[in-house]
């Protein structure tokens, strides 16, 4: 991966939680995380809800994330060692709004940020606007020091931005149940019922938006330029 097109990675030690198996049933003790900054122009855009650039901004990282874990997963394979790839967006329960393994966490035990009062990962670099990548993999390499508390402090911009009221205000630590965070039905509903023209009422983005840590990054043009 190149540095320039993946500027934030790191290996996550998944030992000690429930992490995705291989066909053989042996789970797998580190990942490989890293993030793709979104552009900030367009995630400052979207302080009143998703456009049309947003969603084609959300595909195309998404899809450029998939593209770059079947390679490393291929990578890593070819040379012996057991690898997983995780998608970049696909939940397993519809009803329960989970996916099959959070990339989230992977990121937090790597290192790379937090999870702010939004529910999303915070990184110091581009805050929340970025978009996550995870492979897992039992090649053996030195895991990042996790992250283990929030940097939020006492700022709570995404709480009050929130159209839904879907965020409870809560302050992050490592094992903290996501709905102590986020009532993910509400949010659901809410993009659903407001803006179903984009990815099937999947897109909102408006609490990442207002979050002073991607703010900071469209302030000093340190993500990649809108194309």
């Amino acid at each position: 991966m190149a540095a320039h097109e993946v500027p934030l990675w790191g290996i996550a030690d998944l030992r000690g939680i429930e992490a995705p198996a291989d066909a053989s049933g042996a789970s797998f003790p580190r990942a490989i995380s890293f993030a793709l900054p979104m552009t900030p122009a367009i995630m400052a855009s979207i302080q009143k809800g998703p456009v049309p650039a947003y969603a084609e901004e959300f595909t195309r990282k998404n899809d450029r994330i998939n593209a770059l874990v079947e390679e490393l997963e291929r990578e890593l394979k070819g040379r012996g060692f057991r690898a997983l790839r995780l998608a970049a967006s696909g939940r397993i329960d519809a009803e329960k709004l989970i996916s099959e393994f959070p990339h989230k966490t992977a990121a937090t035990r790597a290192g790379l940020g937090w999870i702010g009062r939004n529910c999303q990962l915070v990184t110091v670099q581009y805050g929340p606007w970025v978009r996550l990548g995870t492979v897992f993999t039992d090649r053996e390499a030195q895991c990042g020091p996790p992250t283990e508390r929030s940097s939020c402090g006492t700022c709570g911009k995404c709480v009050e931005a929130c159209p839904a009221h879907a965020l409870k205000g809560a302050l992050w630590q490592p094992g903290i149940p996501r709905e102590e965070i986020l009532d993910a039905h509400a949010c659901e509903q809410w993009k659903k019922e407001h803006f179903p023209q984009y990815l099937e009422g999947r897109l909102c983005g408006i609490c990442s938006s207002a979050c002073p840590f991607g703010r900071k990054t469209l302030k000093a043009g340190t993500g990649p330029e809108e194309r």
